[in-house]
């Protein structure tokens, strides 16, 4: 099993990676998404998932039927990024630590989270101040045979290459996320987005 993670700048573009996941037999319950909800464009009440996992149930377990990951979408709060869209295992371990559940906040939730899974600790800073600035993680628990199958998924034109947008951010004074920074405003996010459009 191998952790595989991709970072979107655009919303759609990770919904469709998910769905490509999930099309090549990775099931939801090992797949999980957060997204910067800032500017309101998820508008859904909370769902009852969100509800189970800020209680501290697993997220990921509740959304394993037949709609896939993307019905199981809810809404919540991370400290430092603002409200979220998310589905999936990080996301109930990032909502548990939001709720107090875990020791160390929601931020060490994610990065604890995804550290835990072998992602590199400096790679998941740039993850977590990323969803905080406007962008989308897909985050797969994926069997060795089909990861050859799933890297270009998440590795694609339409992702974030991590080393350029770390270099981007310590170019403005960036050096780790910071759970105690005020989270994004829509306008800050739009300003962020409209420095990476049209880049290769």
């Amino acid at each position: 099993m191998k952790t595989l993670t991709g970072l979107f700048d655009n919303y759609d573009d990770a919904s469709d990676a998910v769905s490509e996941l999930e099309a090549i037999g990775i099931p939801s319950a090992d797949i999980s998404l957060v997204a910067n909800n800032a500017t309101d464009w998820y508008e859904e009440e909370p769902s009852e998932v969100a509800d189970d996992a800020a209680g501290g149930a697993g997220l990921g377990a509740a959304i394993g039927g037949a709609g896939g990951l993307l019905t199981g979408l809810g809404i919540m709060a991370i400290p430092g990024v603002g409200p979220v869209v998310a589905a999936g295992w990080l996301a109930a371990t990032a909502a548990g630590a939001a709720a107090g559940a875990l020791v160390g906040g929601a931020a060490g939730g994610i990065i604890g989270a995804l550290t835990e899974s072998g992602v590199p600790e400096r790679d998941a800073h740039v993850y977590a101040e990323s969803v905080r600035r406007g962008g989308t993680l897909v985050t797969a628990k994926v069997p060795d045979e089909l990861v050859p199958e799933a890297e270009p998924i998440l590795g694609t034109e339409r992702s974030v290459d991590i080393v350029e947008r770390r270099r981007d951010y310590e170019a403005g004074g960036w050096s780790e996320f910071d759970p105690d920074a005020p989270a994004y405003s829509p306008d800050d996010i739009e300003r962020d987005r409209a420095r990476y459009v049209g880049r290769p």
